[in-house]
C-alpha cells in the first residue's frame, strides 16, 4: 500500500492551524478525514489542488463526529461522488441535518452562516455507517474504526498503521503551544466515558495522533495521560461552581479565568486564549459540563 498523509489548514476565521483536514493520497484515488465547514471549502480544495488532487479523486470522506467544523461540508463531497462513513449515530443527522441546524442556531444564532457555511442531506446510499472494528479501504489505505465517545456519543477515531486520527476526543492542541484545551458543549460531553476512552486508545501505543485541532502529536500516551485528568479537572470546576450556587453566566468568566491561568507566560504572549478560541468555545464547554451533571442529577 503506497499512500501520504497530508495536513490541511483552514485558515479558519483567518487564523491558522486550528481546524485540520487530513488527506490521503493514493496512487489512483485520495481520502479526506474531516471535512471542515463549508465556509472554508474553497481553502481545501485549494490545498488539494496544489497537491495534485482534484474533487472527483476524493472517493472516500471519513467523518470522526458530525459537528460542523468536523463533517459540516460532507454533504459538497457527497454532491461530487464520494461515500462519507460515519458513526451510526451520526448518519440521520447527515441524511437529514434539520436537527442539527435547529440546535446549532440556537446556539450561534445569526453566525451560523458565517461560521459554518451552508449544510445540506446526503443521500442515503453515500452515507456508510461503520462501528466499532470496522475497517474502510480509502486510497489504497486499510483504516480501522474506534470508538471513542466522551466528547460526543457519535465520535470515532480512525486508525492508520501506528497512527490515529483523532477528532475532538484528544483535546485540542494548536502547533507551538504548551497548551490543552478541552472541548466539551452540549448535548454530549460525559466525563466516565472520556476517561474510558483514553485509557483505551493508549493500549494501541500509537506513534502519532492527528487531532482535528491541530496537526501531529508525536507522543500519544504522554498526552493522554496529561489529558485525562484534565477533562476531570474541568467538570469538576463547574460542578464545584454549581454547589456553590453559581449561574451559567457567572461560571463562565470564572472557568475562562481558570483555564487560562493554566497558560505559560509564553503561550500568553502568543495570544493562545484568542488562538484557541477558534476551535474550543468556552462559553459551550461550561454548557456541555453543566448539562452533564443536571443529567446525573436527574439519574439519567
Amino acid at each position: 500500500m503506497t499512500y501520504t498523509i497530508h495536513t490541511l489548514d483552514h485558515h479558519f476565521l483567518n487564523m491558522p492551524e486550528v481546524i485540520a483536514t487530513y488527506a490521503i493520497i493514493g496512487e489512483k484515488s485520495a481520502a479526506i478525514i474531516e471535512t471542515g465547514p463549508a465556509s472554508t471549502l474553497n481553502t481545501i480544495l485549494e490545498s488539494l489542488r496544489a497537491l495534485g488532487v482534484q474533487p472527483k479523486d476524493v472517493r472516500d470522506v471519513l467523518v470522526t463526529h458530525i459537528h460542523f467544523d468536523h463533517a459540516g461540508a460532507s454533504w459538497w463531497w457527497a454532491q461530487q461522488g464520494a461515500t462519507i462513513h460515519v458513526h451510526p449515530n451520526g448518519a440521520p443527522h447527515l441524511i437529514d441535518p434539520s436537527k442539527l441546524i435547529a440546535s446549532a442556531t440556537r446556539l450561534y444564532k445569526d453566525q451560523m452562516d458565517f461560521l459554518w457555511g451552508k449544510i445540506e442531506p446526503i443521500p442515503t446510499n453515500q452515507v456508510h455507517i461503520v462501528n466499532d472494528g470496522d475497517t474502510v479501504q480509502a486510497a489504497g489505505a486499510i483504516i480501522q474504526v474506534i470508538d471513542s465517545p466522551g466528547h460526543a456519543k457519535h465520535h470515532h477515531v480512525y486508525q492508520l498503521g501506528d497512527a490515529a486520527f483523532a477528532g475532538d476526543v484528544a483535546g485540542v492542541h494548536l502547533p507551538d503551544f504548551d497548551w490543552t484545551a478541552v472541548p466539551a458543549p452540549p448535548p454530549e460531553f460525559d466525563l466516565e466515558a472520556w476517561e474510558a476512552t483514553l485509557k483505551k486508545l493508549a493500549t494501541f501505543n500509537f506513534k502519532t495522533i492527528y487531532p482535528t485541532h491541530f496537526g501531529a502529536i508525536h507522543n500519544p500516551n504522554e498526552h493522554f495521560s496529561s489529558l485525562a485528568p484534565l477533562v476531570r479537572a474541568c467538570a469538576e470546576f463547574v460542578r464545584d461552581r454549581l454547589n456553590e450556587g453559581l449561574t451559567r453566566d457567572q461560571i463562565v468568566p470564572i472557568y475562562m479565568a481558570w483555564n487560562a491561568q493554566r497558560c505559560t507566560a509564553r503561550d500568553r504572549e502568543r495570544n493562545a486564549v484568542e488562538r484557541y478560541a477558534g476551535a474550543n468555545n468556552q462559553d459551550l464547554s461550561v454548557d456541555g459540563i453543566m448539562r452533564y451533571w443536571m443529567k446525573k442529577a436527574d439519574g439519567k
